[in-house]
């Protein structure tokens, strides 16, 4: 019997087994940890929509943890693909009852653990760079490559990918959405009981649900997105406009995530598009950088970087989260960039990367919170956020907790750069360029606060000892400490 986690609902998943399947839900993640409601409807939805399709071949076992699900089975071993998380992975190498476990390789990522681990070792005292991983994963599977060179005569186009939101808005087709059926209808009584009862309790919105819960989604998804918005995705993919959450993304994270698709084949499916149909060629490029390059990249990290890697905190970054961002609670501050990111997690469980990481982690990372909470509350509050994605994103590309591991410099800023690459600024009661006063946007005095803390760490950092050395040019430095010192993490 192979055992079927939440996030291995595709074909690829299944397509080599004749046997029965497992599939379990367990009340008590939702009773631990408050997730997201659309996140746990999205969850729960694609897992019974994955075991009725797979109908009598499937054991759909509802418990109370998994381990009490796992006692129920009288199989004598199970088979399992290699779990996307450590916890998982522990649960299934304790199997309790002298059941006999068979470990599949990883699956649902274009470069094999072996293959990752290969070009690490290769490496010798190189960082892992993920450029470098990237161009290593092109050259294996010939995505984007025209015999050994890459498609275009350069392997990345970001420089090409990094403009301003335009004033009229982006001219391209809204997303695809699917629609609910009797499956998300018992979901959403199931939740509702649940929080009725008081056992469980979620965070912001629950419907209607905007990401794929089957494959047949998942792929309509993506032809949309393939045919309708990849044209203009790259252009754009930094931008961030207050009307259009979704702009030109292709939304398919989240299924992704589920596992309802192969990269390799979405990579492919893109490129492809620039070979026949001349699909601007930094778009395409860019979208195959973040699935086969990035994603992969984060994936691999979580493993090859051990354990304790979660719990770095090289800033010493202590304070906690406070409730009214731990709650998504987007009136409770005027800053307009914050209020209107947390709107859009809390409606819908999702806003696109830039949010995530330089409105939403840059603020954190200013503040000072404890990067290992932070973890815990992008992974609870996102839809496709998930232990090994969270873990690398936010304490290694986010929150700088492992002292340049990932990245070489912070990923913040002050409030000049979100006023160049959204358009939140124009209506806000703070000002981007100022600094100290009433009307000082959080960002910019953020930015310097976070720098005048830090200084004696990043001073000698060549990525950011020109941005230390503006400290000294500040006169009104010690007024902006102590005014960014009593605000704290109260809301601006």
């Amino acid at each position: 019997m192979r055992l079927l986690f939440g996030d291995q609902l595709g074909d690829h998943f299944t397509d080599d087994h004749d046997g029965r399947f497992l599939m379990i839900e367990s009340r008590a993640v939702f009773r631990r940890r408050r997730f997201q409601r659309a996140k746990a409807h999205l969850v729960l939805s694609a897992m019974r929509h994955r075991a009725a399709e797979l109908g009598d071949r499937v054991q759909h076992v509802r418990a109370e943890t998994y381990a009490d699900g796992l006692a129920r089975v009288r199989s004598k071993g199970l088979q399992v693909v290699h779990p996307t998380s450590r916890a998982a992975l522990a649960l299934v190498r304790s199997q309790p009852g002298g059941k006999e476990v068979e470990l599949l390789p990883a699956r649902g990522f274009v470069t094999s653990m072996d293959d990752f681990t290969s070009w690490a070792e290769g490496r010798g005292s190189k960082r892992l760079l993920m450029e470098d991983f990237y161009r290593d994963s092109r050259r294996r599977t010939g995505v984007l490559m025209d015999g050994d060179e890459p498609v275009g005569g350069a392997w990345n186009y970001d420089k090409d990918n990094r403009e301003p939101p335009p004033r009229t808005g982006l001219d391209v087709p809204g997303p695809w959405w699917p629609e609910e059926d009797e499956i998300d209808e018992q979901v959403r009584r199931d939740l509702d009981d649940w929080e009725a009862s008081g056992e469980v309790a979620f965070l912001g919105a629950d419907g209607p649900r905007r990401f794929a819960v089957t494959q047949d989604e998942a792929h309509r998804a993506l032809d949309h997105f393939l045919e309708h918005r990849l044209e203009v995705f790259g252009t754009y993919e930094d931008a961030v406009l207050h009307d259009d959450p979704w702009m030109a993304h292709s939304l398919v994270s989240a299924p992704l995530n589920l596992g309802l698709l192969d990269p390799l084949d979405v990579v492919r499916r893109a490129a492809e598009r620039h070979a026949t149909d001349g699909t601007r060629l930094a778009s395409v490029e860019g979208f195959v950088r973040q699935v086969m390059g990035w994603r992969d990249y984060v994936w691999h990290l979580y493993w090859h970087l051990g354990e304790d890697y979660r719990h770095r905190n090289a800033l010493r970054a202590r304070r906690r989260i406070p409730g009214w961002f731990a709650d998504l609670d987007a009136d409770a501050t005027e800053a307009a960039c914050l209020s209107h990111t947390l709107a859009g997690v809390h409606a819908h469980g999702w806003v696109h990367h830039i949010p995530r990481l330089m409105i939403l982690g840059s603020y954190a990372l200013q503040r000072g919170w404890d990067p290992a909470e932070l973890t815990d509350w992008f992974h609870r509050s996102f839809v496709d956020g998930y232990d090994r994605v969270m873990v690398p994103n936010v304490v290694g590309m986010s929150q700088h907790a492992d002292g340049g591991v990932m990245a070489t410099k912070p990923y913040t800023s002050g409030g000049a750069y979100l006023d160049r690459m959204t358009d939140h600024c124009g209506g806000c009661r703070f000002d981007p360029k100022v600094r100290v006063g009433d009307d000082a946007c959080p960002f910019t005095a953020g930015y310097w606060w976070f720098l005048d803390r830090h200084r004696e760490r990043f001073e000698h950092a060549p990525r950011m000892r020109q941005a230390v050395r503006g400290l000294d040019r500040l006169a009104d430095l010690d007024a902006l400490v102590e005014q960014e010192d009593r605000r704290g993490s109260k809301a601006p």
